[in-house]
């Protein structure tokens, strides 16, 4: 799903337009940044929890050339899905495969 879907889904369940439902995960998107950047985390009760995590500067090599490149530092995000979550997902949420 992207996020056009996303905001159609969400119109949808909440009798909005669709460009409010594009603002409100727009919204949240930056909530979730600030969140992180402010407090290395971020915490859905139930759904799961957003953690910041630097990864560190490490040895590499182009692809192409073959070249040793360092790969410098960079900071990213780990989720953990929370109880609620998976339990839905290990009850209704059953994917035809």
């Amino acid at each position: 799903m992207n996020k056009i879907e996303f905001a159609k889904r969400i119109a949808a369940r909440l009798s909005i337009s669709q460009r409010e439902a594009l603002t409100f995960i727009g919204t949240y998107e930056n909530i979730l940044a600030d969140a992180l950047i402010d407090e290395g985390m971020m915490v859905s009760q139930g759904f799961g929890t957003f953690t910041l995590w630097s990864q560190s500067e490490r040895p590499g090599r182009n692809p192409k050339t073959g070249i040793p490149v360092t790969i410098p530092s960079r900071n990213s995000v780990k989720f953990k899905p929370g109880k609620g979550l998976l339990e839905y997902l290990n009850s209704k949420g059953k994917r035809k495969d």
